[in-house]
């Protein structure tokens, strides 16, 4: 049977070409796109196209496409033998990340890629990522596929989508996974490193339920009480994000530690990630952290800033139980963090 590749196409600066050459950016049509890129007839494989009807804008995406996104892969997830969206770099690595915990259990590849200049452009990379995407989605081995898992190609790269955030505005490798090796290098040939693919034996079970009633608290030299009045009794969060120093380190005031105590005790779930890229919340570690760990604040361990917060909005919207989002928060549960309890 003829294999077949979905490419979602949502927006981004990868679906813009030039009117006539010269002229003004307009959205690009991606119903027409192999009469745009004639390599793509030289893949053995059948391309259909689902688009958006409104392309958005990356800076506007927001959890309800999230979830629009992941209807459409439920949908069609019998019918094709992997998926390609096509995104704006801005929140890529949000949306790769929040996908990654709705669609648990997966076996067949979600592959998200842009560009940084429009495909319409001569020097686009947006041709070799789109081609290359769709080559990494109908890879297999064994009559299956070789990604089993939501991942981000984008120049020289294959990362795991919720290990990956956006580091250069600039660069054709725009994207980075500091804490995980990238799943396979992108050159003369695709080298996969097998011993690092995601592997699940549980069902596929789309969870596309979000709670976005959390708060994100960033940690700096100078920070004063006024900081925390948002989080506080009559603003009530589910869940909120602390951003700390280092290994999980936050200064010795007594304020802060006490105010972090009265959200924590209200109810809402504090989830405590590095402002390091590289490296991992570890709250037994220094005396400035370990105060956190015995308030029942939670370790992120190595989560990205993107795979915590749509992580914590994932657990709060499909477990009510404040135990179960607990222990759900402090499990891997799409290869999104390195766990080392071990660590003293």
């Amino acid at each position: 049977m003829e294999k077949k590749i979905l490419i979602i196409y949502t927006g981004g600066t990868i679906g813009m070409t030039e009117e006539f050459p010269g002229g003004p950016l307009i959205p690009f049509d991606f119903y027409n796109i192999v009469q745009h890129l004639p390599e793509l007839q030289r893949f053995d494989l059948k391309i259909d196209v689902a688009a958006f009807p409104n392309p958005i804008d990356s800076s506007d995406m927001q959890p309800e496409i999230w979830q629009n996104l992941a209807e459409i892969i439920v949908q069609s997830y019998d019918d094709y033998f992997g998926f390609v969206i096509l995104h704006g770099t801005d929140t890529m690595a949000y949306t790769a990340s929040a996908l990654s915990f709705m669609l648990q259990g997966i076996k067949k590849p979600i592959i998200f890629t842009g560009s940084q200049l429009p495909i319409g452009k001569i020097r686009t990379d947006g041709k070799e990522n789109l081609i290359t995407a769709i080559e990494i989605a109908a890879s297999e081995f064994q009559q299956k596929p070789i990604i089993q898992e939501i991942a981000i190609c984008f120049g020289s790269k294959l990362l795991r989508g919720n290990r990956t955030y956006k580091h250069s505005a600039e660069g054709f490798d725009a994207f980075e996974s500091p804490n995980y090796f990238p799943l396979a290098e992108i050159g003369v040939h695709l080298q996969f490193h097998h011993g690092l693919l995601l592997r699940n034996d549980n069902p596929f079970q789309p969870q596309l339920k979000l709670n976005t009633n959390i708060g994100w608290l960033k940690i700096f030299p100078g920070i004063n009480p006024n900081s925390l009045n948002n989080f506080k009794s009559n603003h009530r969060y589910d869940g909120l994000i602390l951003e700390t120093y280092g290994n999980g380190n936050i200064p010795q005031l007594p304020w802060l530690i006490q105010g972090l105590n009265e959200i924590h005790d209200s109810g809402t779930i504090i989830l405590n990630i590095s402002q390091c890229t590289q490296g991992s919340v570890n709250q037994n570690l220094y005396k400035n952290a370990k105060e956190l760990e015995d308030s029942g604040i939670l370790s992120g361990w190595d989560l990205t800033a993107e795979a915590a917060v749509t992580k914590l909005m994932h657990v709060l919207g499909n477990h009510s139980d404040q135990k179960t989002r607990s222990i759900q928060l402090q499990e891997n549960l799409a290869g999104e963090m390195t766990i080392k309890r071990d660590l003293h």
